[in-house]
């Protein structure tokens, strides 16, 4: 089987239905700086060595995070997990000039991501 190289946790996400609401939580509550947002969509914040990510949705939201694990090559990694057992999602997801992920789940159904950065972060 193919090597993946270091894993490194990259950030951990929760989905919100009210981006506004968690940002304020975490960042005047909990104490957190904002690093990034992308209107009601996404934001990130700085939780040190890794970074405390919220997702918008209309949907109810999940009620687990996402642990994002960051890898150098998204379609050798991928490939290299999959020949371990694990199942990916279908959707690849691209953030254009930023990012792609791929979404697998551990063995109770919680989320992990792969993601390869492809511009500046």
């Amino acid at each position: 089987m193919g090597s993946i190289g270091v894993v490194i946790v990259d950030h951990i996400y929760y989905w919100t239905r009210d981006l506004d609401r968690a940002l304020a939580f975490y960042t005047d509550v909990v104490g957190l700086p904002l690093v990034r947002r992308d209107g009601n969509e996404w934001a990130e914040l700085d939780g040190g060595t890794v970074r405390i990510a919220l997702h918008g949705t209309d949907d109810d939201p999940p009620a687990s995070g996402t642990v994002v694990l960051r890898v150098d090559d998204l379609d050798a990694t991928r490939w290299t997990l999959e020949e371990r057992g694990a199942v990916f999602d279908s959707y690849v997801g691209e953030v254009e000039g930023f990012a792609r992920f791929a979404t697998f789940r551990d063995p109770d159904g919680n989320p992990i991501q792969i993601i390869e950065y492809t511009g500046e972060r």
